[in-house]
């Protein structure tokens, strides 16, 4: 039987007295790429929080490689194993770009089936980013700060890597190239959950997708079988 990298089993989550995800269940197989679809307010960044442990589920469980880890804060998610890279980039603006990467820098867990990545790996990955090491990366543009976001993500060594709209305000040219780099990672046997409202973005690199509606899971399924529905 396939590994499961993450599962999300039976989820009820609220904000306040708004019932945002109500029994949501999914899973993630290991090194494959799941796409998490859905409208604004659908859900899916809630989903990323929950996993992330930013808000704490009312039920259900998430389980990370057999290791249950609901109710766990996000810096003990992130030492299982879990990076996010979110929505919006929050990069530190105030730090340069070498500094936002070593700010989030943390050791493989002994037994990891991934080369380590280090700055240099990141830079190696984005040569832009190399190049402005040293600026502050508040002044980079849009595409170069959604890279630096990636890479500060990678630099946690994560197991699953959870992407929170990365193609989100970025010119049809850069969001080429965030594509490709996510298709590399995929490529390197790394556990994604990518969540966008461009189904054609994931379509492309999925294998396996779920829609959300309002809160709950309308759809579990695959791109060729959407694509011949």
């Amino acid at each position: 039987m396939a590994t499961s990298a993450l599962s999300l089993q039976g989820i009820d989550a609220y904000y306040g007295d708004s019932h945002v995800l109500a029994d949501v269940s999914f899973e993630l197989g290991e090194a494959r790429m799941l796409g998490l679809l859905g409208r604004n307010g659908a859900g899916k960044s809630t989903c990323m929080n929950v996993t992330m442990g930013l808000l704490p589920p009312r039920r259900g469980e998430i389980v990370v490689f057999g290791d249950k880890v609901t109710g766990l804060s996000p810096e003990m998610v992130a030492a299982r194993g879990v990076a996010l890279v979110p929505q919006g980039r929050r990069i530190f603006k105030s730090l340069t770009v070498r500094e936002n990467l070593m700010v989030a820098a943390r050791k493989p867990d002994a037994g990891s089936k991934h080369a380590p990545w280090t700055a240099e790996t990141v830079f190696a990955m984005f040569p832009r980013l190399a190049e402005r090491e040293k600026q502050i990366a508040a002044h980079l543009s849009g595409g170069e700060q959604q890279m630096l976001a990636i890479g500060r993500a990678l630099m946690g060594n994560p197991r699953v890597l959870l992407m929170d709209e990365p193609s989100e305000g970025l010119a049809p040219q850069i969001v080429h190239e965030v594509m490709n780099t996510i298709r590399k990672l995929k490529a390197s046997g790394l556990s994604i959950v990518l969540v966008e409202q461009n189904p054609t973005l994931v379509f492309d690199v999925a294998d396996d997708i779920v829609i959300l509606n309002t809160g709950r899971v309308a759809v579990v399924s695959t791109p060729a079988a959407l694509k011949q529905e």
